[in-house]
């Protein structure tokens, strides 16, 4: 009985051992997997609106409230920044952190805070409709 015990522990093992590991090769996966010219062409249709379409959108609705960002959205601001990097710290983006920039950036540099007309059309429309209008900016 002890030597069949063997011969059969014996043709385990060596079936075990027969079967050969399989070693899948790793890569890592890409974090973002860029982009090409052929996948920039693939965009989807730009749907444009109007103020008048806006308008007719919310005809019947009840006043709400509407919130508009200032730079670069109610206001073309950029030149007021390139300004203020220029003047006050052209290698980096300390100017930013300067009060001095600030202080004229919010009270006397009105010339490079250019009003949008839609901006001006799609406030005017709001005020018309009885909107609360709030402004937002990370000033």
């Amino acid at each position: 009985m002890r030597k069949i015990t063997q011969a059969i522990s014996a043709v385990c093992l060596l079936f075990a051992l027969n079967s050969s590991a399989v070693a899948l090769a790793s890569s890592p996966s890409p974090l973002n997997p860029g982009t090409n010219v052929a996948r920039l062409a693939e965009q989807a249709p730009i749907h444009w609106v109007s103020v008048a379409q806006i308008e007719n959108s919310l005809a019947g609705r009840p006043p709400m409230a509407v919130g508009f960002d200032i730079d670069d959205t109610v206001l073309f601001s950029s030149p007021g920044f390139w300004r203020g990097k220029k003047t006050f710290s052209p290698e980096s983006e300390d100017y930013l952190k300067n009060p001095v920039f600030w202080e004229k950036m919010n009270n006397g540099w009105d010339e490079f805070s250019i009003p949008k007309e839609v901006a001006r059309q799609l406030i005017d429309m709001h005020v018309r409709r009885g909107d609360a209008i709030f402004f937002v900016t990370g000033r």
